[in-house]
């Protein structure tokens, strides 16, 4: 348990001028009222009050919240009454310490119209002073931490109330470091299966790729501090219960998720914040639709930041929250930087909300409500103030962001119904679609088969859901009738020049675009991003060569050569016009022509004075350059003539061939073929590969023969 003057420290670190009297005292009373006391632990049961004063502290509270936290159970748990505790410690004490007793007696989790009777008086109970919620989360975190000292269906109970309740409320108030963690260790009680797989795939990726946050941080640090930003970078794992609900909303995988490491960057100042993220983007590649400007745009509890995802060290997606450190004392701390201290004054930061406001008309809103239902609802919408909740005629709840559609709630419930769309009644009258949803409202979702999505559904939805899906299904209707029109222009553009459009052109086709289907080939034909002769010029373009061309003479092809030296093509990898060449000098006036990448030249690295730097000269070359094509053919009747034809029409003669495997259903055959240089080869490659009767073609290397 931690001692009276370490607690009275920890209050000092923030409040130089805290009245360490007052705390002493209070520490003295409640160690006395709870004397004999002990916790489910074996504890003494005032280690529990102290706990949470520390708590309080890390929030930089007052005296008087700190106090309230070490006497918060007096009254309900030991002889002390109201009357004695405001003679002790006054009124405004006495006050909280009795708000938290009133917290901690209503019974969140009774029956829905009990339930809704004790938020409201939750509710009273905060707008009279907030400090009594403060105190009753720090009480409810400690509490969850060490609930495993309970029953096991008393842990089940609390922390069902904490996932529903108070860590909601916390996250409302702006406190996200306090809500994550009561999630976590409900998260811990309710599913321990599942928060133990999160945390053994933590460790397999440690494993794997060593701790990457110290990594990463400094790579940050070092970028920064090359841009001359003054920043402090912190670094951190998301908490499994954070994680397991993205894999559940996203309902991808573990590896999948790009936001499983958080780093954090606190500048001096709000011009600094901008220039840390040009600085950050610079460096690494930013995550398309994952950015987000809170500084301009700032969320309801006053909280302001920049949020990036950028793929870093090893491609590992990781995601970056830039900003000052006053807001960064908003984002951790929430409503309790109401209460800061600096330099031991009590401070105002500009960016906190102030929650009493809300509080406030929270109260005077759903106390309007005439039943359980109707608060519930108001409650609802006050918890989550950026969602509403509808109902299927089931009585299913769907969540949905304000200002969603019937068409948003149409995807909501499954992909199907909101692609068969066709009307909604929403509370049993025929609505358009357009109708922006409100809270408790029921929608029914009238669907009809084949029905498709329109266009203007775009402007409508608001999720992100039903945007993707809308999007997708346009974009595939679209390409349907592209791909259609585009098959009719091939067919045309095909007999042509007397070929087919074989799904084997096509696929040959998709490759020498870079691009992924052949439909896609067939797609680009239809909306007119290339034309029939385009794609038949791609596959067969010696086909279009109508005119003849004047060719470079065989003695003047090669450039480099001595007046009386004589040029020999090396047979290992037979250079062609186009690419880059050397040559090797023998004993007389010999030199054979290699390419720049051939492996025999291994052999010649020592010798230098042989070698010569050699180039073709400008212009149309003579087919005269022999070259070797390995091709895998099937074994049918009349293929062997065919394919040979298909070399000729490439203007390509055969001057050899022979077979290499023979088997019942394909061979393997060498053709030896003279071309002009190296794209005349690349387009009998791509012309005999497009060939439907070929099962491979590719340029042959004899091996390379030892020796000079």
């Amino acid at each position: 348990m931690i001692d009276v003057e370490d607690l009275v420290d920890l209050v000092r670190n923030y409040n130089p001028a805290s009245n360490a009297d007052l705390i002493r005292d209070a520490y003295s009373y409640g160690q006395a009222m709870h004397e004999g006391q002990m916790r489910r632990s074996g504890e003494p049961y005032f280690s529990h009050p102290v706990e949470v004063a520390a708590i309080l502290t890390e929030q930089q509270m007052d005296d008087a919240t700190i106090v309230t936290a070490l006497l918060h159970d007096t009254i309900e748990d030991t002889k002390s009454t109201y009357g004695e505790v405001a003679a002790r410690f006054g009124d405004e004490i006495a006050q909280l310490v009795d708000g938290v007793t009133k917290l901690t007696n209503l019974e969140l989790h009774s029956s829905q119209t009990k339930q809704a009777e004790n938020f409201r008086k939750l509710l009273l109970a905060m707008s009279k002073d907030l400090r009594v919620l403060l105190v009753k989360l720090a009480d409810r975190l400690h509490n969850m931490r060490t609930i495993k000292h309970m029953s096991l269906e008393k842990q089940q109970q609390k922390a069902r109330e904490t996932m529903d309740i108070f860590a909601p409320l916390a996250g409302r108030m702006g406190m996200q470091s306090m809500r994550e963690e009561l999630e976590d260790l409900s998260f811990h009680v309710l599913n321990p299966e599942g928060r133990t797989s999160i945390m053994r795939r933590f460790l397999t990726l440690r494993s794997q790729t060593g701790d990457l946050i110290p990594q990463i941080t400094n790579d940050i640090r070092l970028v920064l501090d090359k841009q001359g930003i003054a920043a402090d970078v912190f670094g951190r794992e998301k908490k499994p219960y954070s994680i397991w609900r993205k894999m559940q909303e996203k309902k991808e995988g573990f590896s999948r998720l790009s936001d499983i490491y958080g780093f954090r960057i606190i500048t001096g100042n709000l011009e600094d914040c901008y220039r840390a993220l040009g600085a950050v983007h610079q460096r690494w590649r930013a995550v398309p639709g994952r950015f987000k400007d809170y500084i301009s745009q700032p969320k309801s509890n006053g909280y302001r930041s920049i949020h990036t995802t950028v793929s870093g060290r090893d491609g590992k997606r990781v995601e970056v929250q830039i900003r000052t450190r006053q807001m960064h004392e908003v984002a951790e701390a929430g409503v309790a930087a109401h209460w800061s201290y600096k330099d031991g004054q009590r401070v105002e930061n500009p960016f906190a909300v102030d929650p009493f406001k809300w509080l406030t008309g929270l109260t005077e809103r759903v106390g309007q409500a005439d039943d359980h239902d109707d608060f519930m609802e108001h409650l609802k919408l006050e918890m989550f103030p950026d969602q509403v909740f509808c109902f299927t005629p089931k009585g299913e709840v769907v969540k949905l962001p304000r200002g969603a559609t019937p068409i948003d709630f149409a995807f909501a419930i499954h992909t199907r119904i909101g692609l068969n769309c066709v009307g909604a009644k929403v509370d049993g009258l025929r609505v358009p679609l357009w109708t922006r949803l409100r809270n408790g409202q029921s929608v029914d979702i009238i669907t009809a088969e084949g029905q498709r999505p329109q266009s203007t559904w775009m402007d409508i939805a608001v999720t992100g859901r039903a945007k993707s899906a809308i999007r997708k299904s346009l974009r595939e209707e679209r390409r349907e009738g592209a791909v259609r029109l585009g098959r009719e222009l091939a067919r045309v553009a095909f007999e042509h020049v007397g070929k087919k459009v074989t799904d084997k052109a096509l696929a040959t086709a998709a490759r020498q675009m870079a691009v992924d289907d052949p439909l896609d080939v067939l797609a680009m034909l239809g909306n007119a991003e290339m034309s029939g002769r385009e794609l038949v010029a791609l596959l067969y373009p010696e086909l279009d060569r109508n005119e003849p061309q004047e060719t470079v003479a065989a003695e003047s092809a090669m450039i480099g050569l001595g007046e009386e030296q004589t040029a020999e093509m090396s047979s290992c990898c037979q250079p062609l016009p186009g690419e880059r060449i050397v040559g090797i000098t023998y004993r007389g006036k010999g030199v054979k022509v290699h390419t720049i990448d051939c492996p025999a030249l291994v052999e010649f690295e020592e010798q230098p004075d042989r070698w010569i730097d050699l180039r073709w000269s400008d212009g149309e070359h003579a087919p005269e350059h022999i070259v070797t094509l390995d091709i895998t053919l099937a074994n049918d009747a009349g293929t062997l003539g065919h394919i040979c034809t298909l070399i000729g029409e490439q203007n390509a003669n055969i001057s050899d061939m022979h077979f290499t495997d023979k088997k019942p259903d394909f061979y393997r055959m060498l053709v030896d073929i003279q071309v002009r240089d190296i794209e005349h080869l690349h387009n009998v490659l791509t012309a005999v590969d497009a060939d439907s009767d070929v099962a491979q073609v590719a340029r042959y290397r004899k091996p390379v023969e030892a020796g000079a």
